[in-house]
């Protein structure tokens, strides 16, 4: 069996297709870690989306900011962006067992590899004064409340920038929305885990007294897969930890990777998107 790491999806199923054939994926014995934001902003977001739930349990998916994004239209009450490509699903007849599905997604997984030790894969990536344990308790408070009755409620408030820093001591939809926007907004904090909104960029972007998130030490030592973060064409430069970057901008004509968990190998196609 051979684990494999794959970054945004975000309606390029072409390409998608078209690496899964590169890398001779089988279902059977085979698994894919797929980094989240599966749709939007690309051609194919109910192909992805299809794609992927009919891969059943050889696909582990962890819920990036345009799916909750899709989730918030759909069922939260939140208006389509000018540029969302997400009508297709919305218009399906099966939208209702689709985004079931997607709801039902993690945040975060996590898997002990032999001779790679603990890989923790979030959307956006790990703070550095989350353990991976601590991680994936906060990150099921968030799956309990989207698993809950209450789900509707909570994606219509799921969306701010405050608080932008992690407490223990946040509760309510303050402590939820540090969660999510940690797990699948987070680029550059401070010294202190703080979130910064605003840049969007490369690592040259970074505001005054921010970093990237990876180039901060930890006490412990991780393999972390990511994705959200395209404009780092795949490199985390200057990391202090183990940090894999998935995301290769394939929806803005860079190209859709597969990461081989046990050999470190990156397999890649070309996007078909115009840059």
């Amino acid at each position: 069996m051979t684990d494999y790491a794959i970054g945004d999806l975000q309606g390029c199923h072409a390409e998608f297709v078209e690496l899964l054939e590169r890398i001779d994926f089988d279902p059977v014995c085979d698994r894919l870690w797929m980094a989240g934001d599966l749709v939007n902003r690309g051609p194919e977001s109910l192909a992805c989306l299809c794609e992927v739930r009919a891969l059943g349990d050889a696909a582990l998916t962890v819920l990036g900011n345009h799916d909750l994004h899709l989730l918030a239209v759909a069922r939260g009450g939140a208006r389509l962006n000018r540029k969302d490509t997400l009508d297709g699903i919305l218009a399906a007849p099966d939208r209702e067992a689709l985004l079931d599905w997607l709801q039902s997604r993690p945040l975060l997984v996590r898997q002990v590899f032999e001779g790679q030790g603990d890989t923790v894969m979030a959307h956006a990536g790990l703070l550095p004064q989350w353990s991976p344990g601590e991680a994936a308790e906060l990150a099921g408070e968030v799956e309990e409340r989207l698993g809950s009755e209450r789900s509707g409620s909570f994606l219509e408030r799921m969306y701010g920038n405050e608080p932008a820093c992690w407490a223990a001591s946040l509760d309510g939809i303050d402590r939820l929305r540090v969660i999510v926007n940690v797990l699948t907004r987070m680029r550059f904090i401070d010294a202190d885990g703080c979130l910064d909104f605003s840049a969007k960029e490369g690592l040259d972007s970074a505001p005054a007294g921010f970093a990237p998130w990876f180039r901060y030490p930890r006490s412990d030592d991780p393999r972390l897969l990511f994705g959200h973060w395209a404009a780092l064409e795949g490199r985390a430069e200057g990391a202090r930890v183990r940090a894999e970057a998935l995301d290769t901008g394939c929806v803005w004509g860079g190209s859709l990777v597969a990461l081989n968990l046990s050999s470190g190998e990156r397999i890649g196609v070309p996007s078909r998107q115009r840059r």
